[in-house]
């Protein structure tokens, strides 16, 4: 006796089967590369919180210029993507290999900004001894740049053919090169020299060589990925093709400059309001970061896997593939929200030691702030996601109006009126940036669904 065919599952069933394949590993590694700097917040805790807050404006200050160089590197995703979508092998390797130029280029101007922040952070209202320790520390921190931006070149590679893994493995062995540097670099042990916040710096760039090389040498060696020659001609420089990856990524740029200028905008606000509102800031930003990358994750395999599906012309898929992320996000952030709400003290504590009495104002700082941020997580993850979903389209110019618009003519207004104005404080900077970030999330879901209607109709 035969037996009938057992079912398939359900289309939205197999798109999220998909999504969260490719998103876990997508989100470990995110997850993993905040537990790098993770790690860095912790030691310079134990330092004390004036190393922590230098340590947090400076590195808050260079993941500004950073994410810019990044955003437009994430251009080559959706296009290394819609390239396999609709089986366009050949042009995969063009555009890995302007990528990489791109990012040499790219490297030079933050570098030098980099390496003069202290007078423009002073410039800025920061207090000189918070600056200058600052800039100490990302004068080695810049010479791990470019690994680190090839790096990322390396896993939207990864990324676009659905293969993340490798980048999770190479990222969990940062994690525990960077944790050894740290620990002897930054106090001295093992017979080195005591670093303090430089010993930061340099465990960083080792760690940013590492994790470079270590992914290079996986795609070199992959089966799959030797017919790519990725490394053939080297030299050779296609602007067309470069001049598509900043077509696209430079509005991704912009937007993450607009959104973490204001969240660095936000930092220099606090700052003002004394060295204990900075560090309960730098602890809060990072424990919310560690639950973000969690979307970021999702917004990347959305966006890869609307761009396949948009080079297939399959204009179904397309809706499936974004919505499916979309929603994702939002439901996967919903547990930490309610944590930081009613547990934001316990989880604040777990980087500013609350047996030690200096740390006290700090720490009950940061519990409100976790509080606060509750409030606004499922919107900035539902904003994120979208956001990725549209990249996947190569919709990239109105997410970057939609993402000025609401960090700096809702979130950045509604910040300085509750903080400073009605006299808030830090609960009510982090409020304008509740605004930013719901409002953003209306704009965005609202983009893909006529995005999605137009792309149906066209194709």
């Amino acid at each position: 006796m035969t037996l009938p065919p057992s079912p398939s599952p359900p289309a939205w069933w197999r798109e999220t089967r998909a999504v969260v394949h490719l998103a876990a590993p997508l989100a470990l590694t995110h997850l993993s590369y905040m537990a790098i700097m993770l790690t860095d917040v912790v030691m310079m805790g134990w330092i004390g919180t004036g190393a922590i807050a230098a340590g947090s404006l400076a590195r808050d200050f260079f993941w500004v210029l950073d994410s810019f160089a990044l955003g437009v590197l994430a251009g080559a995703t959706p296009i290394m993507a819609q390239h396999l979508g609709a089986r366009r092998f050949r042009r995969i390797r063009p555009a890995m290999r302007n990528a990489a130029w791109l990012a040499l280029l790219l490297a030079v101007p933050i570098s030098v900004a980099a390496w003069f922040s202290s007078p423009i952070l002073v410039l800025l209202g920061q207090e000189q001894h918070v600056a200058d320790d600052g800039q100490s520390y990302l004068r080695y921190l810049l010479w791990g740049l470019l690994p680190a931006l090839w790096f990322a070149v390396l896993t939207e590679f990864l990324a676009a053919h659905a293969r993340p893994r490798a980048v999770f493995a190479v990222t969990l062995f940062g994690i525990a090169l960077n944790a050894l540097l740290d620990y002897t670099l930054m106090f001295g042990n093992f017979g080195a020299p005591e670093m303090g916040l430089e010993g930061a710096g340099v465990a960083s760039l080792v760690v940013s060589w590492f994790m470079f090389l270590a992914l290079l040498a996986f795609v070199l060696r992959d089966r799959q990925f030797r017919r790519y020659r990725l490394l053939d001609r080297p030299w050779r420089v296609e602007w067309p093709v470069m001049s598509e990856i900043v077509r696209v990524g430079s509005p991704i740029a912009v937007t993450e400059v607009a959104e973490m200028g204001m969240f660095f905008v936000t930092t220099l606000m606090m700052g003002l309001l004394g060295v204990e509102a900075l560090a309960a800031h730098a602890v809060t930003g990072q424990c919310y970061g560690v639950v973000f990358m969690i979307p970021v994750g999702l917004a990347q395999a959305g966006a890869v896997r609307v761009g396949r599906a948009a080079g297939a012309r399959d204009a179904v898929a397309v809706a499936r593939a974004g919505w499916t992320a979309t929603a994702l996000a939002g439901l996967i952030v919903f547990l930490p929200s309610v944590v930081f709400w009613f547990a934001g003290r316990s989880v604040a504590g777990l980087i500013l030691d609350p047996a030690v009495p200096a740390n006290a104002e700090a720490l009950d700082l940061a519990a409100l702030l976790l509080g606060a941020a509750a409030f606004f997580m499922i919107a900035d993850a539902v904003q994120f996601a979208a956001r990725g979903a549209l990249q996947g389209l190569k919709d990239t110019a109105m997410p970057m109006v939609i993402a000025v618009a609401t960090s700096w003519g809702l979130g950045f207004p509604t910040a300085v009126a509750l903080g400073f104005v009605l006299g808030l404080g830090g609960p009510g900077i982090w409020a304008g940036m509740a605004v930013a970030m719901t409002g953003a999330a209306w704009f965005l879901t609202a983009r893909f669904r006529r995005q999605a209607g137009r792309f149906a109709a066209e194709a």
